[in-house]
């Protein structure tokens, strides 16, 4: 029996289908799509360019994470992952609202591409087994975030709140609590 032959559109939309409705241009081209079909596929309105290298596919519905997904595709590299503020909000651990997309790409990369402005983009090489998922995109755990806040200058309330969240929902170990506690007030008595 014959596979079917799947359309481009398909193909895309078999991405997105994990990516929150969102598609990168590198994705689309490994797939097979040639990148003259994917410029005519923007043309005619069947999918939308929504960042540098980032598309998205109106087949799959909208959700509440897709500017968080769209992000970390933004950067357009392998490693980038939502961090510090951000990772804090998603994980549900204190009251934190930022104003901005917190991202971590690796240390020696520099992004240069437009569409960033909502986004922080710290650099920092995190080991794999610091990188956890949150509704599918790339997330620092919560011990990094929260490490990663001390090391920021977040105010100390939200760190304990953080500090008392993740050790009641088991995000935080009592000994990553410790140290996370020795940090900041290392940090604190510094000032």
């Amino acid at each position: 029996m014959q596979q079917p032959v799947l359309t481009y559109l398909e193909r895309l939309r078999d991405i997105a289908l994990d990516q929150h409705g969102l598609v990168t241009f590198a994705q689309a081209i490994a797939s097979g799509i040639p990148q003259p079909q994917l410029a005519q596929l923007v043309a005619r309105g069947r999918i939308d360019r929504i960042a540098h290298g980032v598309y998205r596919i109106p087949q799959v519905p909208e959700t509440p994470y897709d500017l968080y997904h769209r992000a970390v595709l933004w950067t357009g590299v392998p490693e980038a992952c939502l961090s510090h503020e951000t990772a804090l909000l998603a994980w549900d651990i204190s009251d934190i609202n930022p104003e901005s997309i917190h991202l971590t790409v690796g240390s020696k990369r520099r992004l240069r591409r437009a569409g960033g402005q909502h986004y922080i983009i710290h650099h920092e090489d995190i080991e794999p087994e610091h990188i956890s998922w949150w509704q599918g995109i790339p997330i620092v755990d919560i011990p990094t975030s929260v490490r990663q806040c001390i090391d920021w200058g977040i105010p100390s309330y939200i760190i304990s709140q953080a500090l008392d969240r993740g050790k009641k929902t088991g995000g935080l170990l009592v000994s990553e609590i410790e140290i996370l506690s020795e940090r900041l007030a290392q940090r604190d008595n510094g000032k």
